[in-house]
């Protein structure tokens, strides 16, 4: 154009004296600014972040630092399952767990095997195991004369997420997926069981150990002594690969406290029934044959079932403690709904199809689990925030935004992961955040109110930093929270407070 324009001048003799305007530089608004110089921080030299903040009720965009740059999300992931869970399965859905007899009962007697079929619920515990065998005992049987079949077909035989690292499989936040499973609490670790350790009477002595729940499958080798009154605990407990093998080793002092370390099953379904069978003992009913797995015949008739909370019930302990097991249970379970088809592949389809109803460029983005463990997932900040507007217009919505975290609530069903952080401030019991942790991830997404009553949604996500930037996702959320375009607040601080010791969400003391 220029050249066009002195083209021109030259051929009619004249001289070009106005040149072409450059473009006004847009002013950046005060939020704008403030949020750039959390973000210009020395902790992000040779990492990334991104963060999106949007109003809530017209989409518009307030803030936008790499919200199309494809990030690994961590727990953020949870954000896309859990919302497709409740469209696709219902917050009234609940699972289910039968049993069922091979052949008829006849004079309490079954000449038969017994089948003990999943059908996925990730909140079985021990106490549902024995209402199953209680129901038994009210239908009149007695004796098994075969054997104990636990039959967890309703999900493929795929334990473990794609890209999961071979190093997390002991610990309770790796567990293997399975239709039928067993929790040990009511925080619903399905696929765990717990190793209570005290130590001994007296120095040197062997480290006592229990198992809860009570099993045969989990087999524990102990060599832990106990130390001298005051010396250093250095109990450690591991399941070796491949084997349902425990190895406790290390030392407890005398007089410790007891200790609870979760450690995962190899074939939860074994564990399930092994549990099963004990609780149908207690009943008086004796079952003659072993446990094996296999599929329950067509032409087996159920003796009794036991049914879980609502799916919209599970968003609790599922959001708020940012259980990874639940998600990848839901997102095998809506492939099995949907596509008849309990495998990841299938519920990661309906996971993507609901993300795209709502706004989301899936184009743009890869799930390749449920809860965030994948290191294959990149999610962008602006497809979280397109989830987050969404959601909103779901008849789901309030149980399902009640069941994220609460920033600086104290109480762990309602704080959740976020229950030690933004405490005293603004965000504290106004935001609501879904929270992520990888080494080298960090992810705070959700929704907060604003000083003059807007109300905002926002996704941040750092990757590959050697310090953790945590205190600066809190620093973020206390500046919306506080924010008021009439009287923007002061600075808030990035520096790192007791409030930020916990850096893992899966710490269960965090």
């Amino acid at each position: 154009m220029v050249a066009a324009v002195a083209a021109v001048a030259a051929a009619v003799g004249g001289v070009v004296t106005q040149s072409v305007a450059a473009p006004t530089a847009v002013q950046a608004t005060a939020l704008q600014q403030r949020l750039d110089g959390l973000l210009n921080d020395s902790r992000y030299d040779g990492s990334q972040v991104a963060l999106v903040v949007r109003d809530a009720t017209t989409g518009e965009t307030l803030y936008d630092r790499n919200g199309g740059q494809r990030m690994l999300p961590a727990s953020n992931t949870k954000l896309f399952s859990s919302t497709a869970a409740m469209h696709a399965l219902g917050p009234s859905y609940r699972f289910h767990t039968d049993v069922l007899a091979g052949a008829p009962v006849r004079g309490g007697q079954l000449l038969g095997n017994l089948y003990l079929k999943g059908y996925g619920d990730p909140t079985a515990l021990e106490s549902d195991y024995a209402a199953l065998a209680k129901q038994l005992k009210a239908a009149g049987v007695r004796r098994v004369y075969g054997d104990l079949i636990a039959d967890d077909t309703y999900f493929d035989h795929v334990r473990l997420g794609d890209s999961w690292a071979w190093d997390d499989e002991p610990f309770y936040y790796n567990a293997q997926i399975s239709a039928l499973t067993l929790a040990p609490d009511t925080d619903y670790d399905s696929g765990t069981a717990i190793v209570e350790s005290r130590p001994g009477a007296a120095a040197g002595a062997p480290v006592q150990l229990d198992l809860v729940p009570a099993n045969g499958v989990i087999k524990l080798v102990n060599t832990a002594t106990t130390g001298a009154a005051g010396s250093s605990n250095t109990l450690s407990i591991e399941r070796d690969h491949g084997t349902n093998v425990v190895r406790v080793t290390g030392s407890v002092p005398l007089g410790a406290s007891t200790g609870e370390e979760w450690v995962t099953v190899w074939e939860p379904e074994l564990y399930a029934a092994d549990v099963f069978r004990r609780a149908l003992s207690a009943q008086g009913i004796s079952v003659s044959g072993g446990i094996k797995n296999a599929a329950t015949p067509a032409s087996a008739t159920r003796l009794a079932r036991d049914e879980s909370m609502t799916v919209g019930e599970l968003m609790t302990p599922f959001l708020k403690l940012s259980n990874n097991m639940h998600a990848e249970t839901l997102v095998k379970a809506m492939g099995a709904v949907v596509e008849a088809d309990g495998s990841w592949s299938a519920g990661l389809g309906v996971v993507t199809d609901y993300a795209k109803s709502i706004g989301v460029d899936t184009s743009r983005i890869r799930l390749s689990d449920g809860s965030g463990l994948s290191r294959k997932v990149n999610v962008t900040a602006d497809s979280i925030t397109d989830v987050l507007i969404g959601a909103q217009q779901e008849p789901w919505w309030k149980q399902w935004y009640d069941a994220l975290p609460i920033a600086g609530n104290p109480e762990r069903f309602v704080g959740g992961t976020l229950r030690s952080r933004m405490q005293n401030t603004p965000a504290a019991n106004n935001l609501h955040g879904k929270t992520g942790s990888l080494t080298g991830v960090t992810s705070l997404s959700g929704y907060v109110t604003n000083k003059d009553g807007r109300k905002l949604v926002f996704s941040m996500i750092s990757n590959n930093y050697l310090v953790s930037p945590r205190s600066i996702e809190d620093a973020v959320g206390v500046t919306l929270a506080s924010w008021s375009d009439t009287a923007p607040p002061a600075t808030v601080s990035t520096l790192r407070t007791a409030q930020t010791t916990c850096e893992l969400e899966w710490d269960k003391a965090c």
